[in-house]
């Protein structure tokens, strides 16, 4: 069997489904995808485990899937973590440099990250990542590497990321009882600007907007950095309900109807075009105009991205998102979605895919696959810089943030 340090897996469990990525790591840098496996996941409501043993299952069911097609044994993951229990927001640390000369060192850094993390925190809650955004050395603002620079005051903004400690604790749980070892824990909003964004949309302003089947993940990032994260509780499920709701029809088949019929403005109709709907509890089957379901999720549609926008104003960026819009997940397959944001924003916005990456990429140029392929991109980024790290010392660490890895220090 094959060494598992040649190989990166990350683990996307989310509500409707669980897929797990193989990631081959190339001698000249690349990273190639050789193994996917997919199940169904039972175990979840909008990210949060409410069933260990089916979802202990389905990770089981996608690893042997992934294993079988990678010939390899999957060992050590890194996983996704999600769910309306997320929250974000920004902080300050600050620190006085001691040093002689007052050089700025590795450990100041530490020392001023850890200044930003949260004093008392809720002992239901736990820290995820520490984002460094900037630092600023006495009375200069902007800097992105001070490791060297001299100084007599350190600052760091930096955006924490929190979530239950039960329901991070139950997912880890979760992926330990399918036999596997956590090899990091990753905010899946990071997995996705990994996966999906451009360096010139981070550092121009770009909203990332990710349809899982529970819920919607926002995340807003400017000047190269994350700045804001929230969940809408609005999700796939949703519009796969409006679905049953509107034709009568049990949630199986909408699911179907969804995935195959799915848009939300008329323009992309054919004339007269009609599918089929079985109803409930019969084997009949009836003719139904594409129009009607149109008209059942365009409302949705408007609905979530209004309350995107609301968010955005709330938080107070909308005048920073200067690069538009970027959606992605499962959700944002709905033909016509990118439209929709458009007319509610009047900014540009696209459909994001994972990009950057080797191997079967006709199956995974889906954004479906964004969150897993952030995981492996992310866990390629880590094992980067453990390489670096211990050829170039702290000049590499700060290349890292430069570079737009977003990875936590502390």
């Amino acid at each position: 069997m094959a060494k598992q340090d040649k190989y990166i897996v990350g683990v996307d469990v989310g509500t409707s489904k669980i897929c797990v990525v193989v990631g081959e790591q190339k001698p000249e840098g690349g990273l190639d995808v050789i193994g996917i496996g997919n199940a169904e996941s039972q175990g979840l409501r909008k990210g949060v485990v409410v069933s260990l043993d089916k979802t202990v299952e389905g990770i089981r069911k996608a690893t042997d899937d992934a294993e079988l097609m990678a010939g390899i044994e999957i060992s050590r993951v890194y996983v996704g973590i999600s769910g309306n229990h997320i929250r974000g927001f920004n902080s300050r640390g600050v620190i006085g440099i001691s040093a002689k000369q007052n050089e700025i060192n590795r450990e100041d850094i530490k020392r001023v990250i850890e200044a930003a993390r949260p004093a008392g925190m809720p002992a239901d809650s736990e820290i995820i990542h520490v984002l460094p955004q900037e630092f600023r050395v006495d009375d200069h603002e902007g800097i992105l590497e001070p490791s060297g620079m001299t100084g007599r005051r350190l600052e760091v903004n930096a955006h924490i990321v929190t979530g239950s400690t039960t329901a991070i604790q139950n997912m880890l749980t979760c992926i330990q009882r399918a036999g596997l070892t956590v090899e990091g824990k990753v905010l899946v909003q990071k997995a996705n600007a990994e996966a999906v964004l451009s360096r010139d949309e981070m550092e121009m302003g770009v909203a990332l907007i990710d349809i899982g089947a529970g819920t919607t993940n926002l995340s807003i990032f400017e000047r190269g950095s994350l700045w804001h994260t929230a969940v809408i509780p609005v999700g796939g499920f949703n519009f796969t309900n409006d679905i049953a709701i509107g034709l009568r029809t049990p949630i199986p088949g909408a699911e179907k109807i969804k995935k195959k019929y799915g848009c939300v403005l008329s323009h992309y109709l054919e004339e007269d075009a009609v599918f089929e709907v079985s109803g409930v509890g019969t084997s009949k089957v009836k003719m139904v105009p594409q129009q009607l379901l149109v008209n059942i999720l365009q409302p949705r549609a408007e609905e979530l991205f209004r309350l995107i926008h609301e968010e955005i104003k709330r938080a107070g960026y909308e005048g920073v998102i200067n690069a538009g819009m970027v959606i992605t997940g499962g959700g944002s397959l709905l033909t016509g979605l990118s439209e929709i944001a458009q007319l509610e924003f009047d900014l540009p916005a696209r459909i994001g895919k994972p990009t950057g990456i080797g191997g079967l990429v006709d199956v995974v140029s889906s954004p479906a696959y964004s969150t897993a392929i952030g995981l492996i991109k992310f866990g390629r980024s880590e094992a980067d810089y453990d390489t670096a790290s211990t050829n170039t010392g702290v000049r590499r660490l700060f290349s890292r943030i430069k570079d737009f890895f977003f990875t936590d220090y502390i």
